[in-house]
């Protein structure tokens, strides 16, 4: 009888409710919005009564179609202690609880630095960056495993690799990281780019883990750098675990005639503001999934705001964070959208948030920046502090490679540029010349060492925030026709077995050092530059496919020329007077040489070359 008892209690047990997750699994006192949305999850938890402790008030209690979610939400301030107990009763008796924990902010977090036009922004792949730890490159949990030989799978490289090169990075001159996605991607293929992630609250164990991710982002703060994480907030992997069990039908996009709630978007997302857009395409472009095995987030569903939004602001608290870089932006609901960035940056007055619109008109790029004129057509404000240069990314390697003509050449340059007064602050943009889904940059101008030159020198001196694409300061190269993985080989030396390791300059080729040390002394003469972070912009129109430009404010100017010509030009510098005035000489801090700038005299310079010339009075 009483084996008999003992099982009937142990049966009665298992059919309780059990709390199998809670998000965010802490929070922080002190808080500007002291408001908190905690989502408990377990078999049929909203049949159940659910109390917190320590006369801890519950402020909402919002269930959805789905029983086995519960979505609490509390207001901090009104609690005095730590920790409390998530509390869940059957009728009177507690059948499972969670400690929930508020912690205590670090000081002066909320004014915490971001990346500004000061910064220069280092794109890395981790999977492909440098193998720091063996031991993670496969994980039994996780489905892809590590096989370097297969183009499209894991390579192993990871968090621990990234921090062991801090010093070559910060040596480069960059002073910002910015990593593709790092939380747990656990899909069956491709998993190594990290855009389908399936927790949004934990680093992939084939990186490492979340204290992993926050060392690199602390040892980062104490050289006076900073990590930017890249935010998906459009999509997540079909393997992630509240995808595969819905709170509700509509937590996702999905199509009655689609396949299992599948159709792919139609890219177009130019219809966010087409005044003539037919509604069927404009649905498909922003419902539609990215991928078959990304589903599309619904952000105008407020819970799937708020769950978002609190997300991004727990890896900010987290990791101490100095930004953010948001994948797919016009795809999303741009309501939603507007919200979620509004509720970081008020949060984070100093955060920087960029978003990539990969669109091709400076009207269409202009229209997501905060303030933007355009976007009040539409009474719109997306509130996106930073935007992504895209239409300048697809002048740069035409107008260096191609002859000159009333179109073509470095007019495409100049005419990029005569589309500023559509940005808000033309500062705080993305200026590039590729990045992880892009063609590689050397690969189009065919490893030319001289149009790499060029191309940096632009994006060095123009107006906003340089990024480069691990590799390219030592000329990797990429065809993206033969696949995606062609442009995220693996960086030479990140990998013990690697022959060669072109992180140290003893193990750099001679054409692999040339174009780094270009890169290196570019990046760190930016640094301390003001003239060129803030400065204003004056150019002139190219002739003979030569163009130059001068930034300048109340103490100091640069003159900057590019010459895109397989030959030597000539110019005659009275046409430049107007920038020119007060000054008769300057340094060009390429080639060191000192240079007369006297209205009265010419100046030449060779082929594919440029100079940047700080100009002295």
């Amino acid at each position: 009888m009483r084996k008999l008892l003992l099982t009937l209690s142990l049966f009665s047990s298992f059919t309780f409710a059990q709390i199998q997750k809670v998000e965010p699994m802490f929070w922080w006192k002190g808080m500007k919005n002291p408001e908190l949305q905690i989502l408990v999850y377990g078999k049929n938890i909203s049949t159940y009564n659910l109390e917190l402790s320590d006369n801890v008030k519950i402020k909402d209690i919002q269930k959805t179609e789905n029983p086995n979610y519960v979505f609490v939400t509390i207001n901090t301030n009104e609690v005095n202690k730590s920790s409390f107990k998530i509390n869940i009763k059957n009728k009177n008796k507690v059948v499972d609880s969670y400690t929930y924990e508020l912690k205590n902010r670090q000081a002066n977090s909320a004014n915490r630095n971001s990346f500004t036009s000061k910064d220069i922004v280092y794109l890395i792949m981790p999977d492909r960056f440098a193998n720091g730890d063996e031991s993670n490159d496969s994980k039994k949990e996780l489905i892809d495993k590590a096989n370097r030989q297969i183009p499209d799978g894991r390579h192993g490289g990871d968090l621990r690799g990234i921090i062991n090169n801090i010093d070559y990075i910060q040596n480069l001159g960059a002073t910002a990281v910015w990593l593709t996605p790092v939380n747990e991607d656990n899909q069956k293929q491709h998993s190594y780019h990290g855009y389908a992630q399936t927790d949004l609250y934990k680093i992939d164990a084939r990186y490492g883990t979340n204290e992993d991710y926050r060392e690199l982002s602390r040892q980062l703060n104490k050289r006076g750098m900073m990590l930017i994480q890249d935010y998906v907030t459009n999509h997540w992997g079909s393997l992630h675990w509240l995808i595969q069990d819905l709170p509700a039908k509509d937590w996702i996009h999905q199509f009655a005639d689609g396949d299992n709630g599948f159709k792919r978007s139609n890219y177009r997302t130019t219809a966010q503001f087409d005044s003539n857009v037919a509604e069927i395409d404009k649905k498909e472009a922003l419902d539609g999934w990215f991928d078959s095995t990304m589903p599309d987030m619904n952000q105008s569903n407020p819970l799937v705001v708020n769950y978002l939004t609190q997300n991004a602001i727990w890896w900010i608290e987290y990791a101490e964070l100095g930004g953010m870089r948001v994948d797919t932006y016009p795809y999303n609901d741009k309501v939603g959208m507007a919200k979620w960035v509004k509720a970081i940056t008020d949060e984070y007055p100093n955060f920087n948030v960029v978003g990539e619109a990969w669109m091709h008109s400076p009207a269409h790029i202009a229209y997501w920046q905060k303030d933007s004129k355009i976007a009040e057509i539409d009474n719109y404000n997306s509130y996106l502090p930073s935007v992504m240069d895209f239409p300048l990314f697809g002048a740069i390697p035409k107008a260096i490679t191609e002859d000159e003509s009333w179109d073509k050449g470095m007019i495409r340059i100049y005419d990029n540029f005569t589309n500023d007064f559509l940005y808000p602050n033309v500062n705080n943009m993305f200026v590039f010349m590729e990045n992880h889904d892009t063609e590689r940059f050397n690969e189009i101008t065919n490893g030319n060492i001289n149009d790499y030159k060029l191309g940096l020198t632009l994006i060095s001196t123009v107006r906003g925030i340089p990024q480069v694409y691990y590799g390219s300061e030592i000329g990797m190269r990429g065809d993206k026709s033969k696949g995606d993985a062609a442009i995220r080989q693996d960086f030479p030396g990140g990998w013990k077995s690697d022959k060669q390791n072109a992180f140290t300059n003893d193990g750099r080729t001679t054409e692999q050092k040339q174009f780094h040390d270009f890169t290196a002394k570019i990046f760190n003469w930016r640094k301390n530059k003001e003239v060129i972070h803030s400065g204003k912009t004056k150019h002139f129109i190219p002739q003979n496919n030569v163009y130059v430009y001068f930034r300048y404010n109340d103490n100091e100017s640069v003159m900057v020329v590019m010459n895109a010509n397989t030959e030597k030009q000539t110019l005659k510098l009275d046409r430049f007077s107007e920038a020119l005035n007060g000054f008769t000489s300057g340094k060009d801090i390429i080639s060191n040489k000192n240079i007369s700038v006297d209205t009265n005299n010419t100046i030449s310079i060779d082929g594919k070359t440029s100079m940047i010339i700080e100009l002295k009075k």
